[in-house]
């Protein structure tokens, strides 16, 4: 008898109906694809960092207004 805990209830899975299990499959859908969201918004932040070190290393010593 699988279950699952929601709010502090057990629920036993077999029992629910077929509108609850939708929900539910939805609701662990959603918050699998919010993990794989945030893992790639990770990745991203750090490619982002990674371009900006790679700019400021690429910039010349003296900024532009400083030849003025």
């Amino acid at each position: 008898m699988p279950t699952i805990k929601i709010d502090n209830k057990d629920y036993d899975l077999d029992t629910l109906s077929d509108e609850a299990k939708a929900q539910l499959a939805s609701l662990q859908f959603v918050d699998a694809e919010l993990l794989r969201v945030q893992a790639q918004a990770a990745v991203l932040q750090t490619a982002r960092l990674a371009y900006s070190n790679a700019l400021q290393a690429a910039l010349p010593a003296r900024a532009y207004d400083e030849f003025n």
